[in-house]
């Protein structure tokens, strides 16, 4: 697969995002982009966990009504769906990817207060105000105009004293841009996340570091130099990825500091929270915190 990178800000092909997901596995290890590393299938839930927990932190510091809905656009398999049905009363996912889709079905079929919907969130048209509106790793897959458009058509839609929270991967510095054959994806740096906000009269009232998401992106990219650097017939990935995975879960959390502490800009890439609102009430604008689990 030609995968290269780029760190200029470059048009993403949105037929080659779109088939990517199409073809999707529904598991939770796909969406987190965990496959083929050797972790055990419990670092998916692991991963999951440790970032719901941050999640209903920033839900509670920034005081959202849960009587109110939440709009889930990039839902994948449902399991942040699952977790919205639980503590809000209404909750709306929208998917594009049938078999993403499927599977968020079926795990969110208990709740009377979800309501599933297969589509393209940018043609996507919803109705009503929300408490919440969560993009869980979908701007990294717009091109910079797309997710200015995105942010404005969410804006009106949200209640008074409500968020919109994105997670979304990042890099330290400027734009990386892949642009494999078969997968791309643009990763910003904070800054220019904040800059995006501003740009559509947002305030980004806490910033938060993904720390779940920087621990088993090490392990990922450890990996990633074990295949590029012994050969194929000797990598044993399965009892590498188990051992690499246990290691970091062990040293979890202070192992995820030691490459800053060296001077290390590893892991590549990392993973923050934004919360951001559409008035000027914000504790902590443009302040970055850290919660790490």
């Amino acid at each position: 697969m030609n995968d290269k990178t780029d760190t200029t800000a470059k048009e993403l092909n949105y037929s080659v995002v779109n088939s990517y997901w199409k073809k999707a596995a529904p598991s939770i290890m796909g969406p987190y982009m965990m496959e083929g590393f050797g972790f055990p299938a419990n670092a998916g839930h692991f991963r999951f966990l440790a970032e719901s927990a941050i999640v209903q932190q920033l839900l509670h510091n920034a005081k959202i009504d849960a009587t109110g809905a939440a709009l889930d656009l990039g839902s994948g398999v449902g399991y942040w769906a699952e977790f919205f049905a639980q503590k809000f009363n209404k909750v709306i996912a929208v998917e594009a990817s049938a078999p993403l889709y499927e599977s968020m079905v079926q795990r969110c079929a208990s709740y009377k207060n979800f309501t599933p919907i297969q589509g393209d969130v940018m043609s996507f048209e919803p109705e009503g105000r929300f408490s919440l509106i969560f993009l869980g790793g979908l701007l990294m897959y717009l091109n910079e105009n797309d997710v200015v458009a995105l942010l404005q058509k969410l804006k009106p839609l949200l209640s008074p004293g409500g968020i919109i929270l994105c997670r979304e991967s990042t890099v330290r510095n400027g734009t990386l841009t892949r642009e494999g054959e078969e997968y791309q994806a643009v990763y910003r740096s904070v800054s220019n996340y904040l800059g995006l906000f501003n740009k559509c009269d947002l305030t980004v009232a806490q910033t938060c570091l993904n720390a779940p998401y920087t621990l088993m992106q090490m392990g990922c990219e450890l990996i990633k130099k074990w295949k590029t650097s012994v050969p194929k017939s000797l990598q044993i990935i399965p009892a590498v990825g188990r051992l690499a995975y246990w290691g970091l879960r062990l040293g979890n959390p202070w192992i995820i500091n030691i490459p800053s502490a060296m001077g290390i800009d590893f892991p590549e890439l990392t993973n923050h929270f934004f919360v951001v609102r559409a008035d000027s009430q914000s504790s902590s604008s443009n302040e970055t915190s850290s919660i790490i689990r």
